[in-house]
């Protein structure tokens, strides 16, 4: 089961939710997800630090010297799922997306996924601290 990690700070529920989305999302579309996920809050920006993310099938490409083909097939999950991603966002935080941004790096095993975010909708993260988070 993968280790939902978390900082006892503002927002801390908000956070955890988009971690297991993000968590379950990856897992969905890659049969394999995360041991580790970390949610980061700012004004403008929220970024998901997501370790041990690859498959087998992925370590065994990149102990073979095919680290570029790993990149590239992780580029195009993460093109397929990002519409997804958006949205679990969106719905935890209750503020529109602006921008997506992806990444993956293979030694150590880390992706990150950072959305740019928008003006609040359904108020800002100070009300949303308290409320149940919305679950995908």
């Amino acid at each position: 089961m993968s280790e939902i990690q978390e900082e006892p700070a503002f927002g801390g529920a908000v956070m955890r939710s988009i971690s297991n989305a993000a968590v379950r999302l990856l897992s969905e579309y890659t049969g394999r997800g995360p041991t580790k996920a970390r949610t980061y809050v700012n004004e403008d920006l929220i970024s998901i630090v997501l370790k041990d993310t690859m498959t087998t099938g992925e370590r065994s490409l990149c102990r073979r010297g095919k680290g570029e083909l790993v990149l590239s097939i992780r580029k195009a999950y993460q093109d397929t799922m990002g519409p997804a991603l958006i949205a679990a966002v969106e719905l935890n935080s209750g503020r529109p997306v602006l921008a997506f941004l992806s990444a993956n790096h293979l030694e150590p095993d880390v992706a990150v996924e950072s959305f740019v975010m928008g003006a609040a909708t359904n108020g800002d993260l100070a009300e949303l601290a308290g409320a149940p988070p919305v679950r995908m």
